[in-house]
């Protein structure tokens, strides 16, 4: 069983392309992207490019797009590898602080050791 100091977490994020390098950044600023073993691999991700899209609601402020408006953007999907339940909340929040939208596209998913 895993201590939630060696406990592996998979990040996943969307974010528009042009932010991209900014949040990227961020996070592996924060400890993400790190691969523990004897090659010390850093800033490790997967990123794939796609279409997001979205509709803001009428409290909304959105980055992108106006209020009540279908919104298209190419988004770019992000996937690393966190270890560390502190870490991941860490990277979480830099991923927040450095993101452009306001209610920024994430799942935290916790991995299993085979």
């Amino acid at each position: 069983m895993s201590s939630s100091s060696t406990q592996k977490y998979k990040l996943i994020y969307f974010v528009p392309v042009k932010n991209l390098d900014a949040t990227k950044a961020a996070i592996f600023a924060a400890g993400a992207g790190r691969y523990p073993g004897p090659g010390n691999y850093t800033e490790c991700a997967w990123v794939s490019l796609g279409t997001g899209q979205f509709r803001p609601g009428d409290m909304a402020n959105p980055h992108l797009g106006e209020v009540g408006e279908l919104k298209q953007v190419e988004e770019a999907r992000v996937e690393t590898l966190v270890i560390g339940e502190e870490v991941v909340r860490e990277v979480v929040q830099a991923l927040k602080s450095a993101h452009p939208y306001e209610e920024p596209a994430y799942d935290v998913t916790k991995l299993e050791e085979f």
